[in-house]
């Protein structure tokens, strides 16, 4: 595929096969993600990639540590709260996906178990972790959803799908605990990735997109 052919094909998924996917595969597409390019070429990212036991174990752990806790503990601000037309489409975007699940905007029993797969990976054989160091704050930011998109393309051009998830990142600990994490490392966000179960009802969900007038300006 074309770079323009991966980008229109792109979608976030949000049911996948239990198959995984090969371990040298992905060890040639994280190494590809090197080459992102980063401010004064710091390489802020330092991921973690969970599969298998190690996974479901995970799993489990941030499951419970959800419903008991309640509050996120995120290590970096996730506290924006979107307004105008920034909220619209966040809107927009929630309608669209529990309309594809056929799930109303009452059923909060529903809703509910439908944000909680977000911590079960949405039964995705992969999830990646991304973390940097607290300091680098926005900057490390920047770089870091750079690195994260080069990344999705990149699987995606092995016919690998992916959704990226800022739930991933508010409730930190029981990774931290895994991987025994430095204080000073945070858990910005995560992505769920495999093979797409083009039978769940969620993958059937499609957003759209402003038009280019209303985004970029020519001068």
């Amino acid at each position: 595929m074309s770079v323009n052919e991966v980008v229109q094909s792109r979608v976030s998924c949000r049911g996948f096969k239990s198959d995984p996917v090969d371990e040298s595969v992905l060890r040639d597409i994280f190494a590809t993600a090197q080459q992102s390019p980063s401010n004064c070429n710091v390489q802020p990212w330092q991921v973690l990639v969970v599969s298998g036991k190690k996974k479901d174990e995970l799993k489990n752990k941030l499951i419970q540590n959800v419903m008991t806790k309640g509050k996120p503990n995120p290590d970096f601000n996730w506290k924006v709260g979107y307004e105008g037309v920034h909220r619209d489409r966040q809107f927009g975007s929630a309608a669209a996906l529990y309309g594809a699940m056929d799930i109303g905007r009452e059923d909060k029993s529903k809703r509910q178990m439908a944000m909680l797969k977000n911590w079960a990976f949405f039964d995705a054989p992969h999830v990646a972790f991304f973390t940097m160091d607290k300091y680098l704050d926005i900057m490390g930011a920047v770089d870091m959803g750079i690195y994260a998109q080069t990344l999705t393309l990149l699987l995606q051009e092995q016919g690998i799908s992916s959704c990226m998830q800022g739930a991933l990142g508010q409730f930190p600990d029981p990774v931290k605990a895994m991987f025994d994490l430095p204080e000073e490392r945070g858990i910005l966000f995560g992505m769920s990735f495999g093979y797409a179960d083009e039978t769940a009802p969620a993958n059937a969900t499609r957003t759209d997109r402003e038009a280019l007038e209303s985004s970029v300006i020519f001068a």
